[in-house]
């Protein structure tokens, strides 16, 4: 189960413990607001692409949305989200639980700048009703990104 993988994931950083999992559903951004009881912009929504051959993760603020153009630009294709499917086999979670831990080797993470308003977020922590709630920094090293990105819209005032 995909949870426990990233369980075992956040054991070297000594966070598996501060996995919450709750009775209802976590899957979108709003159910995880509600159950966390935060704003759903400070849910960190992992989306997952195909960029080349490599299966690449971008976490975003929970209001933010795909910036096609800053997407090209950045990662020099254009943005194709992987199916369920895709998903579950070349991440190593099924939707709704998406989270940049405990991804199966090869998979890239990338951090959007969306997030950098925020002293903590929640991550989806690898089922449809778990979250974890992490400073920026911890965000950063416990899913190995490769960088902070510029590709989200429709969070900064007058987008």
């Amino acid at each position: 189960m995909s949870i426990e993988r990233v369980r075992a994931h956040l054991a070297q950083f000594g966070a598996e413990g501060r996995i919450r999992e709750f009775d209802q559903s976590s899957a979108t951004v709003e159910l995880a607001a509600a159950a966390v009881g935060t704003e759903p912009a400070r849910i960190a929504k992992t989306l997952s692409f195909m960029v080349g051959e490599t299966p690449t993760l971008v976490v975003l603020a929970g209001d933010a949305r795909v910036n096609n153009q800053a997407f090209k630009a950045t990662f020099h294709t254009k943005a194709k989200m992987l199916s369920a499917e895709q998903a579950a086999e070349l991440v190593g979670h099924a939707v709704g639980g998406v989270c940049p831990f405990g991804v199966n080797d090869g998979v890239e993470v990338w951090l959007d700048e969306s997030l950098r308003r925020f002293e903590t977020v929640w991550p989806a922590a690898g089922s449809s009703n778990s979250a974890i709630e992490l400073t920026l920094d911890e965000l950063e090293r416990f899913s190995g990104a490769r960088g902070w990105v510029d590709v989200g819209r429709g969070w900064r005032d007058g987008e």
